[in-house]
């Protein structure tokens, strides 16, 4: 991932969800109107109008609780059916 020159990397994150490895990159830029914002590997993103919210909620998407895989297991469930 190449960051522009207005961004600055704060952290990664290194996990997995869905069965899959994910990396996330916390990252802070002063143009954006929520300057802080994680890029995660699996193609999500998320934008927090102060750092507070980056590290806890990064944390918890590269590394799931069993209420949040079993919320992710659902969800994939859902879709399943409703594709049918």
């Amino acid at each position: 991932m190449q960051l522009k020159d207005t961004e600055f990397r704060i952290g990664t994150f290194h996990g997995s969800h869905d069965g899959a490895p994910a990396k996330i990159t916390a990252v802070r830029d002063d143009t954006r109107p929520e300057p802080y914002f994680w890029l995660c590997s699996c193609g999500a993103a998320r934008s927090f109008p102060t750092e507070d919210g980056v590290s806890p909620s990064a944390w918890r998407h590269t590394h799931p609780t069993r209420l949040d895989r079993l919320r992710q297991w659902t969800t994939g469930r859902l879709r399943t059916r409703r594709a049918r």
